[in-house]
């Protein structure tokens, strides 16, 4: 009991930490095995079991392995571990899938069966916002709500007040950003363009937009090649930020920038054939 407690002490910890992992239980047992129904151990990304025990070597090559898969695409996953005469009976091989669960073979002594549930625990998609003009303002608003992690990063002088967000940068050079896929905008409105653009190429992720014109991105992709910039590094950014929605308001711009990253984000994860 106690080594349950300290699991999900620790899951609660890690996900306050926004830190990606898999908690790993136990579903079911058949026969002798090592671990029983209940057990739970969490798994770091590089396959490091930093808590709890779900079984020696007999099930953790398998569990492993889901665990890498569900991390990769954020879908959970059961394993079935068991004897290579019982999968025979049901006709699967060690490593097929069938109706949403993946079988291994226990090669241990005890010729048991455990079926395992993988679930990965992924941190909240991290938005981050270089500027503090009213639309980096309303899209960290709105992207909280959307259940983003928001890091804003501006001069503490450009700040009027509060602004929504869970990290605030005084300054253009976010630091800590959290493991999970990253998304940028930029939304200086010409209080510190260059040094916010360079620093956000700098961060590794999935999109980078900038909040002003086609032109005026043109004549800041010069300057920053001439300074040394990467230009394909440069030509990741995409400007002006946002769908094309018509917005006019900083709410709305804010708005279209967010359906913007919302297509990104969900990329090949809807099932169209629903």
């Amino acid at each position: 009991m106690t080594a349950h407690v300290e699991v999900m002490d620790l899951v609660v910890r890690m996900k306050a930490a926004e830190q990606a992992f898999v908690l790993a239980t136990v579903v079911r047992t058949v026969s002798v095995t090592a671990a029983k129904a209940g057990a739970k151990a969490i798994i770091r990304p590089d396959g490091t079991i930093v808590a709890g025990w779900i079984g020696g070597g007999c099930a953790k090559g398998a569990v492993l392995k889901a665990a890498r898969e569900a991390l990769a695409d954020g879908e959970p996953r059961m394993v079935s571990v068991q004897p290579e005469n019982l999968l025979a009976e049901l006709g699967v091989k060690p490593g097929e899938n069938r109706d949403g669960v993946r079988f291994a073979s226990n090669m241990c002594p005890s010729r048991g069966t455990m079926d395992i549930f993988v679930e990965p625990v992924l941190p909240h998609p991290s938005l981050v916002i270089l500027g503090a003009s009213p639309v980096a303002l309303s899209l960290a608003t709105q992207a909280r709500q959307l259940g983003y992690h928001v890091t804003l990063a501006a001069p503490a002088a450009d700040l009027a007040g509060k602004a929504d967000a869970d990290v605030i940068v005084d300054g253009l050079q976010p630091r800590e950003l959290n493991d999970a896929r990253r998304f940028v905008v930029v939304s200086t409105q010409g209080k510190g363009d260059e040094a916010a653009l360079k620093a956000a190429v700098a961060i590794d992720a999935a999109y980078h937009a900038f909040v002003g014109s086609r032109r005026k991105m043109a004549s800041l992709r010069a300057k920053l090649v001439a300074e040394g910039v990467e230009a394909s590094a440069v030509d990741r950014i995409k400007a002006p930020a946002g769908l094309d929605l018509g917005a006019i308001t900083p709410e709305e711009i804010a708005m279209s920038i967010l359906a913007e990253i919302t297509l990104e984000r969900r990329r090949g994860q809807r099932d169209v054939n629903r």
